[in-house]
Formats: C-alpha cells, structure tokens, sequence
C-alpha cells in the first residue's frame, strides 16, 4: 500500500498529532491555493504588507525615520533576530517550507539519511580513510535508489528529500536528476558547511536556523526513511526517527538500514535488546539491505504502517 494512500485514509501527517494543526494539511485545497500563491488576486481590500513595506522605504529623510524604532517590526531584521523572538523564529521555520511544498504539491517523501564523507567511487582514493574509501559504493546506492524511487514519482508523492549537502546526500539529490524529477534538500546552517550540492531542485532547496524544525520536515511528509553509513549527525537522525515510530508517535513507515556490516559493527543491537533497554520487538522496526533494488522491494513489502498503540516491553 502507498504510504501517502494510507495517510489520507487515516486523516494524519505520519507524525501524531501535527494534522490536527490546521495550517499544516497535506492536501491544497482550491482556497489553499488561492491564498498561498502570491500571483493571485488578493482577498483582501487592505494593503498588503509588501506594500506598506515598500511604501515605507520611500518615506523622507529624517531622524524620526532613521531610527530603528520606526521600521516595520516584521522588516526590521534586527528586531525579529531578538532572543526574546525565538518563538517566532521557529515558527517561521516551520511555515515557510511548509507553504513552500504546498504550492508545489509535495505530499509525500523518501527520507534519505546518510553521511557527508562518504566520497562518490570516482573520489575514493583521495577519502581520509580506508572504510571511507570502501563506504564509497553506498554513494552509488543512493544515487541509484533515488533515481527509482524518483521514476515511480508523480511529483507530489515519493519525491526524495535529503540534507541538501555533499556524500550520501548529494547522491540521492542527484539520482533524482538522473530520472528527470525534482527533489528537496533541507539544509542547515554550519560554522564550516558550503553552498547546497548542485543536483537539490532550486525551488525545493531550503535552509534551517533550528535542527529541531529541520527535522520536523524531515517527517511530517515521510513515506519512508532510508539511512546510508554515516557520522554523528546520521546517528541523531536515525535513532530520533526510530524514538518516534518506537514509542508510537509515528506510523511505522519502511525503515531501511544499507549495509549491514556497517551498522552492526557500530552498533550492538543485540546486546540492547539482551539488557532490556529495548525490546526484541523494537529490532523489527528496521531492516538491513545491501541495494537500491532490495529496498525497493522491501517497501513494496513492508505491510502495516500503522502506529503502535502498547510498547512492547513496558
């Protein structure tokens, strides 16, 4: 079963609770539409506020007008990067990409999870390590399961979505390429990261403040969640997701591990479930494969997406 087919039966986004809000629906409807895209007739007899910021732009010269009292509050940079704005800040963070996928009709996405070292084959004899090196194939692995996941895409539903940098992300970005079609990058702000990886579709290239919204986006439209070798970062995403789908507040969507060698070497698995910090049962929420072609047909496959209701071990 389409995951995004299960979710307009079911009347929710994927993660518990957000389709109550009603500013976050995942389907446009007509009036939607007529009040996101800017090009449409307003309907509202009052100024817009682009109007009335640009109509104070233009105001005379004068000490009055000079002060940083005077400006609009929601054109005054300064004003809204206050501490005591944060709350505003996130929710901005939250709206923006959100009305953004709405125009565009995204309703539902490929998470791709996976490292930003991971060097594509043709690099791998400059990677820092020899597993890097030997970590190079998840590169073309991701490329290769974004570029068939991206030909079964409608344009709204199974659309990749990545962090938008370089490694594993820059190949699922890029074999959304390959099959034609449009893919998202969600990008974070970092002290040492560079401009987004050239293949993230532009309209659909986004940049985050806060990790937390970040990673509210990752979700909110997931359809499935495929994690690739990674670092710290890869590590953060995989087990908040698992948390989620774990303790029931997300549909246990298809939850795909590439390589398993990798994961059980850095990971005890086992041994989690042997100490009682988990349950046996908890191990069923993933599963490992080696290739784009084996995930696929482990998502046609999954079965039950529904969320738990009782955790096990409890």
């Amino acid at each position: 079963m389409r995951r995004v087919e299960l979710m307009k039966r079911q009347g929710h986004s994927g993660v518990t609770g957000l389709r109550a809000c009603s500013w976050l629906p995942l389907e446009q409807t007509s009036e939607q539409k007529g009040i996101l895209m800017e090009h449409n007739p307003r309907l509202s007899p009052l100024p817009s506020a682009h109007t009335d910021a640009d109509t104070a732009s233009h105001v005379p010269d004068t000490p009055q007008t000079r002060s940083p009292a005077y400006r609009l509050a929601y054109a005054d940079q300064d004003f809204l990067c206050r501490d005591e704005m944060r709350s505003v800040r996130l929710q901005l963070e939250l709206h923006k990409p959100q009305l953004e996928l709405m125009e565009e009709g995204i309703e539902g996405t490929i998470v791709m999870f996976g490292g930003a070292r991971i060097p594509a084959p043709v690099h791998k004899d400059a990677a820092r390590t020899k597993t890097l090196a030997d970590l190079s194939r998840f590169y073309d692995e991701a490329r290769e399961f974004a570029r068939l996941m991206t030909l079964r895409s409608d344009g709204r539903t199974n659309v990749i979505v990545t962090g938008g940098g370089p490694g594993v992300m820059e190949a699922g970005n890029r074999g959304a390429v390959d099959a034609g079609g449009k893919s998202i990058g969600l990008n974070i702000v970092l002290p040492h990261e560079q401009a987004p990886n050239e293949y993230v579709t532009p309209e659909l290239c986004f940049n985050f403040h806060y990790f937390a919204i970040r990673k509210m986006h990752f979700l909110m439209r997931a359809q499935a969640i495929c994690v690739f070798p990674g670092g710290f970062g890869t590590l953060d995403e995989m087990f908040e997701s698992l948390t989620l789908i774990q303790t029931g507040r997300m549909e246990c969507v298809p939850f795909l591990l590439f390589g398993k060698e990798f994961w059980e070497d850095i990971i005890n698995w086992e041994a989690l479930a042997d100490a009682g910090t988990i349950s046996e049962d908890d191990l069923k929420l993933f599963r490992f494969v080696e290739t784009a072609e084996e995930a696929i047909e482990v998502i046609d496959t999954w079965g039950d997406c529904s969320p738990r209701d009782v955790i096990p071990g409890r």
